[in-house]
């Protein structure tokens, strides 16, 4: 077994033992499935794969014919007209080849792109949990460069396949008739020949499928520090980044290194077993050449058909590492598509319409792992109208609040009712469309300012666009930017302010024109002075309205009708600002200490 005692070059044997592609048969199978939608065209290919299949064949077959009937007799005459049709066999040859490549590549584009499509769809129908536990560079991965891994491999694999297997099966039939004792012999390569695939596919599947995860591993690494730069700096975590790069890059490193050492030992193997076997034709037929057993142009014909023998068991074990890393690649994918999609909505659930806003919770339990309750028993009413402000420490569940009733998560026990319906009997969509959030974590499009407001309603004018602004008191900055409304923002956001990102998806939910209003800090990242400014448009805008507020700014929540303070999972007090600063308990120690609710 090859070892280094390099960094990082020493083969684990540990690795040899773990699971290689789990299931190839079905994945292939699944991709055979898509292919096969273009069943007419493909029809067509295989044709054309089999015409190019036998032009290959009658190549050396006419060879032997020109030498032993015309060349060896010293007939030119009747040389010239065959020297003719054998130009004429590997021009046809080239043609057919041409457009069987060409009309592959385009039934292979449109297979992935299928693929491509069905799997951001699916990610369209994917629960937020999924999101929460998976990297978005590992999920951008699969998008990209598994399925680009799948692409690479159908666009020249399944007509190499194809082809190698027909001509296999022609070549032998061939010589078999030319010399069944040259047969023989050019098979005693074969025992050779399989049991070094064997050892070399063994350790190609594992290292092929380590790839393509560590490829998303670093993926991860990448999208999450670029994306998180000014906190990388902010923090000064340059090193530890870096080395995290590092170490993400060497395990893909030696994992590449490995999956093309071995897939790389194949061409080196069939060039021997190639040397192999025309030594062992050229004696033998030598012998039989002067034993009188054979011509001379059949024992050229049979080096010419050796050669074919040996270079399709060539192209298909080369074929078989790249269809290893393709499968690899398409398990990834299919693993992604097989997740279940959001719980489908009840078989008679109806749409939400004619909201009043009353919302309640009724022993509401809930946990984002088992066995370990976020919410434990929680009961509230929200009037219809009435701002509830949601306060307490970190991790006491505040957000997770939110999350259920916008049905991101579902409930472990009791339920969650609007207008005394269990929200379960209405749609998602209904649901959500009479819902209207602004959260922390501010999400702007590369588009322009109108329509990143837009994106609330489609439908929206341009007029009640900028109506929306400036309820949102965003109207004023908009229309200072270089091209006002019409200004492309950078993506996520880039070239404002973050205040400002924070006005214009403020705009969005304003544009809504919800029945209930959720702000999950809403104004966390806007200084004082701007948060004057949109803190009477946004108790406008809640007025009539069913209003649930997470924030950690007093001035945010003291209107409140009714302020729910949470601690671990539980509602321990209840009540307006007033109440709950004359009870003198927890509430009033967050205010007094400073923490003021602290999200």
């Amino acid at each position: 077994m090859l070892r280094s005692t390099g960094r990082g070059l020493t083969m684990p044997k540990k690795h040899l033992n773990k699971k290689r592609p789990d299931d190839i048969k079905g994945t292939v199978k699944r991709i055979w499935n898509y292919l096969s939608v273009q069943k007419g065209l493909l029809t067509v290919v295989f044709f054309l794969v089999l015409m190019s299949s036998v032009f290959g064949l009658l190549g050396p077959y006419v060879t032997s014919v020109a030498i032993d009937d015309y060349l060896v007799k010293g007939d030119l005459n009747g040389l010239i007209p065959l020297l003719l049709i054998l130009i004429g066999i590997y021009f046809s040859q080239s043609i057919v080849t041409f457009l069987q490549n060409f009309w592959m590549i385009g039934i292979a584009q449109k297979t992935v792109m299928t693929i491509r499509k069905d799997l951001f769809r699916h990610f369209q129908r994917l629960p937020i949990p999924y999101f929460d536990k998976k990297t978005h560079g590992e999920l951008m991965s699969r998008l990209t460069n598994d399925i680009e891994n799948v692409s690479k491999t159908l666009n020249s694999s399944v007509i190499q396949i194809i082809s190698s297997i027909l001509t296999l099966i022609g070549t032998v039939a061939i010589m078999i008739w030319l010399s069944p004792l040259l047969t023989l012999i050019t098979f005693t390569i074969i025992p050779i020949m399989y049991a070094g695939m064997k050892w070399i596919t063994k350790r190609t599947g594992y290292y092929f499928k380590e790839q393509q995860r560590n490829l998303g591993n670093l993926n991860g690494v990448i999208e999450e520090t670029i994306s998180g730069q000014q906190i990388v700096k902010t923090f000064s975590q340059e090193e530890r980044v870096m080395k995290q790069f590092e170490k993400e890059s060497e395990e893909l490193r030696k994992s590449g290194f490995w999956a093309l050492t071995y897939s790389g030992f194949i061409p080196k193997l069939m060039n021997v077993l190639n040397n192999l076997s025309f030594v062992l034709i050229a004696a033998a037929g030598g012998w039989l050449a002067l034993e009188g057993l054979v011509t001379i142009g059949v024992i050229v014909a049979f080096i010419q058909y050796s050669r074919q023998f040996t270079r399709p068991l060539n192209d298909l074990a080369n074929q078989f590492n790249t269809i290893l890393s393709a499968v690899a690649g398409a398990e990834r994918v299919f693993v992604v598509l097989d997740e279940k999609e959001e719980l489908e909505d009840r078989d008679h659930a109806t749409p939400l319409t004619d909201v009043t806003g009353s919302v309640s919770f009724h022993e509401v339990s809930f946990g984002y792992e088992k066995d370990q309750d976020t919410l434990q028993g929680l009961s509230f009413t929200a009037q219809p109208g009435e701002t509830v402000a949601i306060v307490g420490p970190t991790g006491a569940g505040k957000t997770t609040i939110v999350n259920l009733l916008m049905r991101f998560y579902e409930i472990d026990e009791g339920t969650i009712e609007i207008d005394g319906k269990d929200i379960t009997s209405f749609t998602r969509d209904s649901l959500r469309e009479n819902m209207g959030f602004v959260l922390q974590d501010t999400l702007l499009f590369e588009e322009t300012v109108l329509e990143n407001i837009r994106y609330g309603r489609l439908d929206a004018t341009d007029e009640e666009v900028k109506n929306a602004a400036r309820i949102a008191n965003a109207h004023s900055f908009i229309t200072k930017l270089p091209n006002g409304y019409h200004t492309v923002l950078q993506q996520d956001g880039g070239g404002i302010s973050h205040g400002q990102r924070q006005l214009l998806s403020i705009a969005r939910a304003v544009l809504t024109d919800p029945t209930i209003l959720i702000l999950d800090e809403a104004t966390s990242s806007i200084d004082t002075r701007t948060e004057v400014q949109i803190q009477r448009a946004l108790w406008t805008l809640m007025e009539g309205r069913t209003s649930f507020v997470i924030a950690h700014r007093l001035n945010t929540i003291q209107r409140a009708d009714q302020i729910l303070v949470l601690d671990q999972g539980n509602i321990i007090e209840k009540g307006t600002h007033d109440e709950l600063i004359e009870k003198d308990g927890f509430y009033k120690e967050m205010v007094i200490s400073g923490i003021q609710a602290n999200a």
